[in-house]
């Protein structure tokens, strides 16, 4: 049996940098029509922007508040092509996805990074759950985009992956109600929140004390994640082996860290801790820090500048990730982390080709 059944995990995430022109571009080099698009602005504060094919385009989430679904048309993500998106401009008087080159941004290298997911294009009726969802769906990559109205009351909802979510993430569209986490890695009698540095807790009202099933995942009376007749989003993320790992570990205040086994070099991880109160969502990627250490940093539940410290210090492998600091954030000794993972490189490709060490 084959170790990964995708030889090419570009195929189905991919990183982009680029610069913004604060006119209208095409945004290249994705090489897939995109169904997610999460881009932040690297060298201003301004807001994480969640774009995707279901919501449709030009309907941005902050993935760093509370707020509403926002709609930038005619700004912001304008389209989903074959190999990346369009952009228009600033979006709602911030640097949006496509600022100009003057000012703050004159003399950087690309100022914009856009993390992309391809799911299955702009979703189809699902009705396995007790709760009707439009559903875009990806079952090689595990990676579903989940359209629901909520009832207020205990309820499922189906998410087309054919095998249970890992972790799911839930922003309700009209409220100003906290993002929701769920995951294997925590447990489904308990979520954390994507936009702020809480440890979560427990409240069966989330997700009914149930773990997803291969076809829906529960739901309890809780208004962030089923407010009645609002509508909300879920990104659903199912493990596929040398592709994407969501797990967790314990940090051991070494700068000689812990080493976190993924079966795959990572192009991309987000970390979050999971007991240690005020801690942020990690992210880091291959392609702003292009050799280990690395250690260039952007938080999901920030709308901070860029970074690039020490503190920050993890090394990329072929097979994981290790901590290279005893930053609180990622590695203070006897504390909880949980982590997601998704793969430049299998460690073992099908035809039998070993991922390197960079």
């Amino acid at each position: 049996m084959a170790y990964t059944t995708i030889n090419k995990p570009s195929d189905y995430f991919n990183t982009v940098l680029y610069t913004g022109n604060g006119s209208t571009q095409s945004i290249t080099g994705v090489g897939f029509k995109p169904d997610w698009v999460w881009a932040k602005t690297r060298v201003a504060v301004s807001s994480h922007k969640l774009y995707d094919s279901v919501r449709g385009v030009s309907k941005a989430l902050y993935s760093n508040g509370t707020t509403a679904e926002v709609n930038d048309s005619p700004y912001g993500v304008t389209s989903f092509n074959s190999d990346g998106f369009s952009v228009n401009d600033n979006s709602n008087g911030d640097y949006g996805v496509n600022g100009g080159s003057g000012g703050t941004y004159s003399g950087t290298p690309p100022n914009y990074v856009a993390w992309n997911w391809l799911a299955g294009g702009t979703g189809v009726s699902n009705t396995q759950g007790s709760i009707a969802s439009t559903v875009s769906a990806n079952t090689t990559a595990g990676f579903s985009i989940v359209s629901y109205t909520g009832t207020g009351a205990n309820a499922t909802v189906g998410h087309g992956l054919g095998s249970p979510p890992k972790v799911i993430i839930i922003k309700g569209l009209s409220t100003t109600y906290d993002w929701v986490y769920g995951g294997d890695n925590i447990g489904w009698t308990k979520y954390l929140n994507l936009n702020n540095t809480s440890t979560g807790g427990a409240v069966s009202a989330v997700w009914n004390d149930t773990a997803p099933t291969s076809s829906v995942f529960s739901l309890g009376s809780n208004t962030a994640v089923n407010q009645n007749t609002i509508s909300h989003i879920a990104y659903c993320f199912a493990e596929k082996k040398g592709f994407s790992k969501f797990g967790s570990y314990t940090g051991n205040g070494s700068t000689d860290g812990t080493f976190v086994y993924t079966g795959f070099k990572p192009a991309f991880v987000i970390i979050k801790a999971a007991t240690y109160i005020g801690q942020g969502w990690g992210m880091y990627d291959v392609k702003r820090s292009t050799y280990n250490v690395t250690n260039t940093l952007v938080k999901a539940n920030e709308s901070s500048v860029e970074a690039t410290s020490s503190t920050y210090d993890i090394d990329i492998l072929s097979n994981g990730f290790k901590c290279r600091s005893t930053w609180d954030s990622n590695n203070r000794s006897g504390e909880t982390y949980i982590y997601m993972a998704f793969a430049e490189n299998p460690i073992v490709t099908s035809t039998k080709l070993p991922a390197t060490a960079r």
